[in-house]
């Protein structure tokens, strides 16, 4: 019987833990951008794309969406969409990117409103690689970097 109370607790722990899905290989992401376009990553098939989470607030996001810009600007099979994943006032937002201009495509997302086939982002930046085949080649916690980039992409 003493195994009892702690199996009966487990048990119970397991029933009431959130189960969280798992996120699909081969994402979609079909969002309306801060300029008013749509974005369908689906379009992007034969092409890298960087999937990065940021926010106005995070400094580490900051630093390296330069970095992201560049690379997309000098890599012609790779784009980008940035996902500002902050409740921030989408005025506020489009005045941080005149700013800090990217070159891609943004769009926000708000904690309250997360994307259906991406997982939340733990921590930011957050960034998801996604192949040509439209499938998730690479998922990076904390500030991605150009070395990191070229060494999945190969070049």
């Amino acid at each position: 019987m003493k195994w009892f109370a702690p199996s009966l607790l487990l048990a119970a722990c397991m029933v009431t833990a959130p189960i969280w899905a798992a996120m699909p290989a081969q994402p979609s992401l079909k969002v309306t951008t801060l300029d008013g376009k749509p974005y369908d990553l689906g379009t992007q098939r034969g092409h890298w794309v960087i999937v990065n989470f940021w926010a106005t607030w995070c400094a580490p996001c900051i630093k390296e969406l330069p970095d992201i810009a560049h690379f997309v600007a000098t890599h012609p099979n790779v784009t980008a969409i940035g996902i500002a994943y902050d409740d921030t006032d989408p005025a506020d937002i489009r005045a941080f990117l005149d700013k800090h201009p990217v070159g891609y495509p943004v769009a926000q997302v708000t904690m309250d409103k997360p994307l259906k086939d991406f997982d939340q982002p733990l921590g930011l930046p957050t960034t998801w690689l996604i192949a040509p085949d439209g499938k998730v080649a690479k998922h990076f916690m904390g500030p991605v970097t150009p070395a990191a980039l070229s060494a999945i992409i190969g070049h």
